[in-house]
């Protein structure tokens, strides 16, 4: 039956006429845009993905200026402690050479203060946009990247560079004795002597206070018979004290051979163990005080004098301990460098992967939205043709009343 009210064949064509054009508009879409994800409507979960992993690709694109940055602040450092290396190199050449008789020593002196001159010039000039690491202070953090747990919880992961100060800045000596329960504070097990030993040894400890000590502090050993001494650096901690006070004075040509130091933690507290194992009694003691301000590391330049025998004596000796302080600066900045470069080569790598990623997820198969917009295009036609079609079958009805 033809019905004039109700054309059944138009509203099913018009209805696949409008899913047809709904299909044609998403393909255009993607074709217009090369992404098959372009708002949450199209997939809200694939979405969520893509936009979090582009908002960690911004974040590591910052993260490689900051690297740049660091690795070019670590380099400046690095090359100017090569510098002061290589003058403290000729600087011991001179002193070497002050110790023969038959020389100018004050001409000699004058060679060696004109280096001297150098090599505070560089330090002072070993900045990069304002930052300068052979200055004392404390370690520079660098941004080097961000983590993201399964929880979606971030936190940032940072390089520390630790500064080494290469100036002549003369140290102010602590006073003031680190109170109990502070970091590096002293605890003493025993009267401050050992008694004779050579039966069954005798053992005390001095027990140091963990934690971070402030640069400046002041911290003495006396034990097998001589007495050293140590300035904490920032960051040191207390178990850095307790090793640099043993291994002074077991370098010491005066320390007692009846006498050994041992090393050991109990917490978070380092503990030094002084043994006597000899006839005789052993002193022992040590002091922690603070509030004074650690010398620069190049500080002896100021006290070399070689214009007598017994200053270039005591020279070659300073200068020998400040060639390895920068020697060891320039091997610390060097081997930050090369961690900030792996670290900025890998940053660029994961930038790449994640952007590969959502580019899976969210780009168009352009092949196959070409082909498939080319079928469409004729589904369009041929819809709208089955259209006008139904759209004239209810006109043969008109027949029947001529």
């Amino acid at each position: 039956m033809t019905s004039i009210n109700t054309n059944q064949s138009a509203m099913v064509a018009l209805d696949t006429l409008q899913n047809i054009n709904k299909s044609l508009q998403t393909v255009q879409s993607q074709i217009s845009t090369g992404r098959k994800i372009n708002t949450a409507r199209d997939n809200a979960a694939v979405w969520a993905i893509s936009t979090t992993m582009e908002s960690d690709v911004a974040a590591f694109k910052t993260i490689t200026d900051s690297l740049n940055l660091g690795a070019a602040t670590v380099g400046v450092a690095r090359s100017a402690s090569e510098t002061v290396t290589g003058l403290l190199k000729e600087m011991k050449s001179l002193i070497v050479s002050a110790a023969e008789e038959n020389v100018d020593r004050t001409k000699i002196q004058t060679d060696i203060t004109a280096l001297r001159n150098q090599i505070a010039d560089t330090v002072d000039a070993a900045q990069f946009n304002g930052l300068n690491l052979l200055k004392g202070g404390d370690s520079v953090s660098l941004l080097s990247s961000l983590n993201r747990d399964a929880s979606n919880n971030v936190t940032a992961d940072k390089i520390a560079v630790n500064r080494v100060d290469l100036t002549e800045t003369a140290g102010v000596a602590s006073t003031t004795n680190i109170a109990s329960g502070e970091a590096g504070f002293v605890t003493d097990s025993g009267s401050g002597t050992l008694a004779d030993g050579s039966g069954t040894p005798t053992t005390a400890t001095l027990t140091f206070t963990g934690g971070d000590l402030a640069a400046g502090d002041l911290f003495s050993l006396t034990a097998g018979g001589v007495t050293v001494e140590y300035t904490a650096s920032a960051g040191d901690t207390a178990a850095d004290v307790a090793s640099a006070l043993k291994t002074a004075a077991e370098a010491d040509a005066g320390f007692s051979a009846d006498v050994a130091l041992a090393i050991s933690t109990s917490g978070d507290d380092t503990v030094l163990t002084v043994t006597n194992s000899g006839a005789a009694t052993s002193a022992y003691s040590a002091t922690a005080k603070t509030g004074g301000t650690a010398a620069g590391g190049l500080s002896g330049l100021a006290d070399i004098d070689v214009t007598t025998t017994e200053g270039a004596a005591a020279a070659l000796t300073s200068i020998e301990t400040m060639l390895n302080t920068a020697i060891d600066a320039s091997a610390g900045f060097g081997s930050a460098q090369k961690r900030v470069d792996i670290q900025n080569d890998f940053i660029g790598s994961l930038i790449d992967s994640l952007e590969i990623g959502v580019s899976a997820l969210t780009d168009a198969n352009l092949e196959e939205a070409s082909a498939r917009l080319q079928a469409l295009q004729v589904q369009q036609q041929l819809g709208l043709q089955s259209l006008s079609i139904a759209n004239q079958a209810p006109q043969s009805i008109l027949s029947l009343f001529r």
